[in-house]
């Protein structure tokens, strides 16, 4: 996992389940449930109580302090996944086994990978929202390449 040309820094974090991805980073202030949270069919935060609620999800690297809520989240996870209307990875500042699973669920019944990544909550608090990141993420160890700093407002 060699730096490449243009990163601004590089965050080293543990691979939840495995990828390889890259996209504008979408960071949440607060936790999400996918289950009444986010539309499984274009990826936008519908919770209207959430801060970012109207953001689109879809093809970004998702940052966020922690999944929220029903386990019913794994499904609406794997079913985004599935329609192409979930994030392209997924960085967690605490580990989430529900998110975890809809990734994986997706990744085996549809092919579709979307790395998920526990990092330090400190580090999720500092990413820049709308920079470019790299996500490279092998069975144990994963790099999160942040390629831009990104706008200053979130």
């Amino acid at each position: 996992m060699t730096e490449p040309p243009g990163a601004v820094g590089a965050i080293l974090g543990r691979s939840l389940l495995p990828g390889r991805a890259r996209g504008e980073l979408a960071v949440l202030e607060e936790p999400l449930s996918f289950w009444g949270g986010m539309d499984a069919d274009d990826g936008r935060v519908i919770d209207a109580r959430h801060p970012q609620a109207g953001l689109i999800l879809a093809g970004r690297v998702l940052a966020m302090p922690s999944g929220r809520g029903s386990s019913s989240s794994s499904s609406v996870l794997a079913e985004a996944i599935r329609a192409s209307a979930a994030p392209t990875a997924i960085l967690l500042g605490e580990p989430d086994g529900i998110v975890v699973l809809g990734a994986a669920v997706a990744a085996e019944l549809y092919g579709k990978v979307v790395p998920v990544v526990l990092i330090s909550p400190d580090a999720i608090a500092a990413l820049p929202h709308g920079a470019e990141a790299e996500v490279e993420a092998d069975e144990q160890r994963a790099v999160v390449r942040i390629l831009g700093e990104g706008p200053s407002v979130r």
